[in-house]
């Protein structure tokens, strides 16, 4: 009976019943608040980043898991109150426990290039 399943199709989507389409699932928001252990890129660490641009340890920049590439974090440093402010634009640390990886250059803001890892809280920073 093929005609009928046209008709009950055809009566739904009259309706506004979408019988094709399902709702699309509702967008997860970034997280507000991320903490936890920070590494940093070898002094020698060469390459294209997961963006496609080449990695340059002068920038202002790291590497997350998930947020969307451009992504603006305020990463701060309980231990020394020292904050900075890079893009994300790498895919990583892929080290259970570690929820950043940075530039050189954050680092040695951070002041944590002789600790190697510390603990950092992030928050996404607006748009300027």
């Amino acid at each position: 009976m093929p005609g009928r399943w046209v008709v009950v199709a055809a009566a739904l989507m009259w309706s506004g019943v979408s019988v094709f389409a399902q709702d699309a699932p509702s967008p997860v928001p970034a997280p507000t608040q991320i903490v936890g252990i920070a590494s940093f890129y070898g002094v020698n660490h060469k390459g294209r980043t997961a963006s496609g641009v080449a990695y340059d340890g002068s920038d202002f920049t790291a590497a997350h898991r998930t947020l969307p590439f451009g992504t603006r974090l305020r990463v701060t440093a309980p231990h020394n109150k020292r904050s900075v402010v890079v893009v994300v634009n790498d895919r990583g640390p892929f080290i259970k426990g570690r929820v950043l990886d940075l530039s050189m250059a954050a680092a040695k803001e951070l002041q944590m290039v002789d600790r190697g890892l510390i603990k950092v809280t992030a928050a996404v920073e607006p748009e300027p």
